[in-house]
């Protein structure tokens, strides 16, 4: 048995930062994401989820199913400027070069944006996650134009958008409901796996930049990480006659103990007063399931 331990060393983790933004045209043929182009001047990405709301039913005087509505995503984009071929997204046609005129459709879109991890150790170095957002709309946005004076400001553009989930379907025998956003963590995913998903984000000297459809992002990472539970022969023990603790060889952990890496086996046994914070951390292709962390105390 294990104590609860707070704020050890390299848990402090925390999100921060929004960059990476990038616009997807839908083909209006196939329904793919195509034609990704950067978004410069990103500045915020809001995300406003709604929807899964309980709604109680009531019968023979007490509550007899509570129905939870369905779950909407939707959010806000700010940024300093947008890539020309958002206009069409935004509602605007240009019917000759430099001419735009508004109130035409408003055309759905893809878009991918990245999210720092950064930590006590680290700092905002440690990952990052990458966000996936499918069947975006764009609403009206109000646009405030401000003179220039002695504190001048650059133009902050703002847009509203609300999403239509698109098809998922089987992967690994469970069968997903269809989905408006997915995200990936760079510190716990598979890195080639990872790579390839970059690769077909960004772009590279082969392949132009798109955005890959829910199926095919989750076939990606399908069976590249193994899970390892870390009970019974797995955990570390702690022998409080000798106070030694003793880490076990378990194929895809790297130990640390106070923060620094160690190699399986016996610990130096502690001396009075000391403390011994262990934690599991998975290598390339592995995941650590269930506790992953103990202290030990003499």
């Amino acid at each position: 048995m294990t104590a609860l331990a707070w704020d050890q060393t390299g848990e402090k983790v925390y999100e921060t930062g929004v960059d990476h933004g990038v616009l997807y045209q839908i083909n209006q043929g196939t329904g793919a994401y195509e034609d990704g182009v950067a978004w410069n001047g990103l500045t915020t990405v809001t995300e406003s989820p709604s929807g899964a709301e309980s709604n109680k039913q009531y019968a023979d005087n007490q509550v007899y199913v509570n129905l939870i509505s369905a779950e909407e995503f939707g959010g806000t984009i700010e940024a300093f400027t947008y890539p020309l071929e958002f206009e069409q997204n935004d509602g605007s046609a240009s019917p000759s070069t430099g001419v735009s005129i508004g109130q035409q459709g408003r055309k759905p879109f893809g878009f991918s944006y990245r999210t720092l991890i950064g930590n006590d150790v680290a700092g905002t170095d440690a990952g990052f996650k990458v966000h996936l957002v499918y069947g975006a709309q764009a609403s009206p946005s109000e646009k405030a134009r401000a003179t220039v004076n002695d504190s001048p400001e650059a133009t902050a553009f703002s847009w509203e958008f609300s999403t239509s989930p698109i098809y998922v379907g089987t992967i690994a025998g469970t069968d997903y409901k269809p989905t408006a956003h997915i995200t990936i963590d760079s510190t716990k995913s598979d890195a080639d796996a990872l790579a390839e998903l970059l690769a077909i984000l960004y772009g590279d000297e082969s392949t132009d930049p798109r955005m890959p459809s829910p199926a095919e992002v989750l076939g990606l990472f399908e069976g590249t990480t193994t899970e390892v539970r870390m009970t019974g022969a797995n955990a570390p023990t702690y022998n409080s006659s000798t106070h030694v603790v003793t880490l076990p060889s378990v194929t895809g952990v790297q130990w640390k103990v106070n923060g620094v890496n160690k190699a399986p086996g016996a610990q130096p046994a502690l001396t009075v007063g000391q403390t011994a914070n262990v934690l599991a951390t998975p290598t390339d292709g592995y995941a650590v399931a269930g506790d992953d962390d103990w202290t030990f105390d003499y």
